[in-house]
């Protein structure tokens, strides 16, 4: 393990330990990868995850919003991982509850464009006893200081369902920037065709965004 980068805020202390900076490129900087706040810890997900995140991937509420096909097995969530960890431009993450170690859902940082200074956040999916806790909220705040703070990219994008009201709300609140819609972007799990909703938030504006997602986990945490 390489060496750590904290970052202090509010009392919020934020560890990432990675073995290379973004000058040595994405591979290099992205590998053997954990981000530690407060009540969760991301991992670099693996296919030895996938008892673990079964319960909450078969899910049907918890996938309701998920473009990639519910898994109904055991066996397709191994092959559901397995795909996610073949992108080369993805970063995918296991969330493990700190009070327990539990595995409780997984997201990721895909899209990536070095080049570019951008990526997006998605395939986030928490196990529905999580709801309304801090984890999501934590999982935000550990990514995107990480994509800001370490990876020195300057964009991040987050996209969702026009049906999917309450993200398009939780999205605003946090004062991310609604940019526009693709319509009929993407086909959803029941043959319907989506419009997809993009939000982003840029280097200079994180700071702000920080703070609100810091404030917001302190209020949910509890020991």
């Amino acid at each position: 393990m390489g060496a750590g980068i904290e970052g202090r805020d509010e009392g919020n202390m934020i560890t990432v330990s990675t073995v290379g900076r973004q000058s040595r490129g994405y591979v290099a900087a992205m590998s053997d990868t954990s981000l530690l706040g407060r009540t969760v810890r991301l991992v670099q997900l693996s296919v030895d995850h996938a008892e673990a995140l079964f319960p909450s991937a078969s899910d049907p509420e918890v996938w309701r919003w998920m473009p990639r096909p519910r898994p109904g097995s055991l066996v397709e969530t191994r092959e559901m991982i397995s795909q996610m960890l073949a992108d080369r431009a993805r970063r995918c993450f296991a969330v493990e509850r700190l009070t327990d170690k539990a595995v409780i859902g997984s997201t990721s940082l895909y899209e990536f464009d070095v080049a570019q200074g951008r990526a997006e956040i998605g395939a986030t999916w928490f196990d529905r006893a999580c709801w309304g806790g801090p984890y999501n909220a934590e999982s935000k705040l550990l990514l995107l200081a990480h994509a800001f703070d370490d990876l020195g990219l300057v964009r991040i994008a987050l996209r969702t369902d026009n049906l999917n009201v309450r993200s398009q709300q939780a999205m605003t609140r946090l004062g991310l920037v609604h940019e526009g819609t693709l319509r009929s972007h993407m086909v959803r799990q029941d043959g319907t065709r989506r419009d997809s909703l993009y939000y982003s938030v840029l280097v200079d504006e994180w700071p702000s965004l920080r703070e609100k997602l810091v404030a917001r986990v302190a209020a949910k945490f509890t020991v």
